[in-house]
């Protein structure tokens, strides 16, 4: 991590300008990105470009320095920019691709990092900084494809030992109700009757007694029907 480190570092190095309307800003800004106070670096290159808004040395330099903050996102942004503005210079394109790379190698996205680094390489393919670049992030990718694949084979793990007990619970939840809707049944299951037997004089006794109770009700019915309301008057 070290070594990374340090080839970063050496990448990193500014571009000069020429005689450029932004020369005075830039040149104060490489000056202040020197002494590592990357705020004022910031806003001096941001000056040079208010003047110049096409000039790469601005917008690489100010990408340097946003990459110093660990403004990863906005360093990547700026080294677009400036690939926009390199023309065919392929001094410019290979070390604006390196720089773009670094920054996706510290935001952990190795695969990205990867293609600006091949970038890199077909305009420059004698970088040894690039390459070794290349070959760490190759390296990362695969510890971090192994470390996911890892992580998903624990979690499917889970997720089976998870639906095993979900499982398992649900027959023992089975074999309770099973065993409780059996005990119930037993509870509720009524007693048999018992048999007992009726004389001949008692069944006459409850015959006439029916008997009796249709008469009564038949002759109720009678006299209900027969009384009658008046609702209209006579003439």
């Amino acid at each position: 991590m070290r070594k990374i480190f340090l080839i970063i570092a050496m990448v990193l190095t500014v571009f000069s300008v020429g005689a450029q309307k932004e020369y005075r800003d830039v040149k104060r800004g490489n000056q202040q990105y020197d002494k590592k106070k990357y705020d004022e670096a910031i806003v001096s290159y941001k000056k040079g470009l208010e003047k110049n808004p096409n000039s790469f040395s601005g917008k690489f330099n100010l990408a340097n320095a946003l990459f110093r903050q660990k403004k990863y996102e906005d360093a990547i942004d700026q080294y677009k920019q400036a690939l926009s503005l390199a023309g065919d210079d392929k001094q410019k394109i290979a070390a604006t691709y390196h720089n773009i790379g670094n920054s996706f190698l510290m935001k952990q996205q190795y695969q990205d990092a990867i293609s600006a680094y091949k970038e890199a390489l077909k305009r420059n393919p004698k970088d040894d900084e690039t390459r070794y670049n290349l070959a760490f992030a190759k390296r990362m990718l695969q510890q971090q494809q192994q470390n996911n694949e890892n992580e998903n084979e624990n979690e499917n793990e889970n997720e089976n030992q998870q639906q095993e007990q979900d499982k398992q619970q649900q027959q023992n939840n089975g074999n309770e109700n099973e065993n409780e809707n059996e005990n119930e049944n037993q509870q509720q299951q009524p007693s048999e009757p018992k048999e007992e037997g009726m004389t001949k004089e008692e069944a006459e006794q409850i015959l006439q007694a029916l008997q009796q109770d249709e008469k009564d009700t038949q002759d109720k019915k009678k006299v209900k029907i027969g009384q009658r309301r008046r609702v209209e008057k006579d003439w």
